[in-house]
């Protein structure tokens, strides 16, 4: 007998899985969750401000004060390919250290939905499993890293290095300055 959701070799008689948790009972279609992601995706006009300095900024970035021409998106493209995209280094509270640059995900098994791509995949060696599958994704926004929790069962935290915890709305970007320190439930890390 094997479990129909992580393919495990189950002892005869039994009712879960010993590796995934699921009953002998469940199987993919069954265990397919309707997306928690809110129906309203409307981009908000300003950013938002919040006592603690962290900025939330819409999903397309911040917005021109003027229109751009086609000479100046053509001359921020060739500043943009002329310098790489800055790296951060990441360091785990399980003593994991990771150098990430561009978009990505952080979880216990982060995997993207479909239709998105990711330059990188960071996964947490987490044996409670506090840290959701896919708990945030992150990225650059004018040299500085941003996070957006992705609806994770037990939220994140930003604490800034001259401010108070923030814990972050999901869906939402938080721009996350050097020397922060995140926590996603039971396990964080710092942002160098």
């Amino acid at each position: 007998m094997t479990c129909r959701i992580c393919g495990a070799v189950l002892p005869e008689g039994a009712m879960f899985c010993g590796d995934c948790g699921s009953s002998t009972t469940a199987t993919p279609e069954s265990r397919r969750r309707p997306d928690p992601r809110p129906g309203d995706t409307r981009i908000m006009d300003e950013p938002v401000h919040r006592n603690s300095g962290v900025i939330s900024i819409p999903v397309d970035g911040v917005r021109p004060t003027s229109p751009i021409t086609t000479v100046d998106a053509a001359v921020a493209e060739a500043r943009r390919s002329v310098h790489a995209s800055p790296r951060f280094v990441l360091t785990f509270s399980t003593g994991e250290t990771r150098t990430v640059f561009g978009t990505g995900l952080i979880g216990r098994k982060p995997l993207p939905q479909p239709g998105e791509s990711f330059d990188q995949l960071v996964q947490i060696a987490d044996r409670t499993r506090s840290v959701s599958k896919t708990h945030l994704e992150f990225g650059e926004h004018e040299g500085m890293l941003w996070i957006v929790d992705r609806f994770s069962g037990n939220g994140t935290i930003v604490r800034r290095p001259d401010d108070g915890a923030l814990r972050c709305e999901p869906g939402r970007r938080y721009l996350v300055p050097r020397g922060s320190r995140v926590e996603l439930a039971e396990q964080s890390f710092t942002v160098e």
